[in-house]
This record gives C-alpha cells, structure tokens and sequence, in this order.
C-alpha cells in the first residue's frame, strides 16, 4: 500500500505543472482583461522617507502658479492616472579575472650532544643532532574568470498610480505579448521624480528608483523549459 501511495504522489506532483495549462488545451494563452493597476492583488502603495510638508507661496495677482516649471500649463504626466513611457536600456558587460598563488616551506631538527654527561653509543642515535627532524612543504594555485554581457531594450507606456506627499510618482507599466502560443510579459515599476520626465513624456530605467523590471512569459515554450514540480521537489530535497 505504501508504495502505491509513494508512485502516486511522484506522479502527481509531476503533474500539477500541467494543470495550469488545462484550461488552454487547443488555444494559445489567454490575455488578462486591461485594468486598474492598483486593483490587482499583488499591488501594494509605496511608502517612502518624505520632508515636512511646507505650504507653497502664494502672492496676490500673480500669474505664476507655485510649481510650475513653465508660464504654460506643462503637459508632461503629473497627476494619477496620466501615462508615461518607460524606456529600459541596459547594457551590462563585467569581467572579472582572479589570480592567486601561495607557497610555503619549513624545516625543523633537533638533537642532544649527551644525556646527562652519559654519551654512548647506546644512546648516540638519540642524543645526535639529527635524533629529530622535519620539513613540511605547501602550495596552492587558483585561477578564476568570470565574464557577463546582458542587453535588455524595452519601451512601454505605463501609468502614474501614487503622487508621493514630496512630489514623486509611483510609476507602473505593464505590457503582455502574445505570439502563437506563448505570451511575453513585461513589467516595470519604480519611482520617478518630476524633473526627470522629458518633454515627450518619457523617463528612462535608470531614473526610476527602486525599480523592478520583469521580462518573462507563459505559454508552450515556457512550460517545456521549466522543470515538473516533482523533480523540483526532488532536487531540492536529494543530498546528492
């Protein structure tokens, strides 16, 4: 009974990865429905260190407003719900290269002229100058390589879902793609100061403060690639 139940289990833990994917059997993936950003179950609102509040000056009959950047009403995103484009554009090449050696030598020898004023051949093996003696030797070499190159290059709208009390906005841009029977997701989130919006409306990666960018999918492709559930588990519990 025991082992019944032990094949069954392996079978279906292998299994579940497929479960997921029974619901589009003969049609490519799904696309989710276009949403409020901040409905989504995972959304979380920021929270961030902020300065005192400080009222703005105001002067009477004054056509300036406080906080303008221009005479005219600037048409750059500043408010919740307005979009913006996200440019990513990562270019990552390192190389490391690691090179040590060490080495190490030592000898040592002992011995007694006579034993208590007695010197005999009896003893002269031990009272020599040689009776004990060492030498130790070591060495070790290592040498270590490590070369990266990464290219990433997205650009996608997204929209302003937080106004921070200091005037930064809590961006989210969420794209999906779908070719034949898989779907390429893209997601990026952070937080971009004003002045960093250009006059097209856009903000590039590197301007984004605690951002988080995700490029990943789902679909034929993805579920060949990952592994069953059954030989995580199993590679994550094997000592070997």
């Amino acid at each position: 009974m025991k082992k019944y139940f032990i094949v069954f289990s392996t079978l279906f833990l292998s299994g579940c990865n497929g479960f997921g994917s029974l619901t589009e059997i003969g049609s490519p993936p799904s696309l989710t429905r276009t949403q409020d950003p901040t409905r989504d179950t995972s959304y979380r609102p920021v929270t961030m260190p902020m300065p005192p509040l400080q009222p703005p000056p105001s002067e009477a009959a004054s056509l300036w407003r406080p906080g303008s950047r221009a005479f005219f009403k600037d048409q750059r995103a500043s408010q919740v719900g307005d979009l913006i484009t996200v440019i990513v554009d990562i270019t990552d090449n390192a190389t490391i290269v690691d090179n040590t050696s060490a080495t190490g030598s030592g000898t040592e020898a002992m011995g007694m002229p006579s034993l208590f004023g007695f010197q005999s051949k009896a003893i002269s093996h031990l009272t020599s100058s040689s009776a004990l003696s060492t030498s130790s030797s070591s060495g070790n070499t290592a040498t270590g390589r490590i070369g990266r190159s990464e290219t990433v290059t997205i650009r996608l709208a997204g929209t302003i879902t937080q106004v921070l009390p200091n005037g930064n906005f809590v961006v989210v841009a969420r794209q999906e793609v779908r070719i034949n029977s898989e779907l390429r997701e893209l997601l990026v989130t952070g937080v971009a100061r004003p002045q960093d919006i250009t006059a097209d409306n856009t903000v590039t990666h590197d301007r984004l403060a605690e951002a988080r960018i995700s490029y990943g999918g789902r679909g034929q492709l993805s579920i060949l690639q990952t592994p069953r559930y059954g030989q995580q588990l199993l590679n994550a519990v094997a000592p070997f």
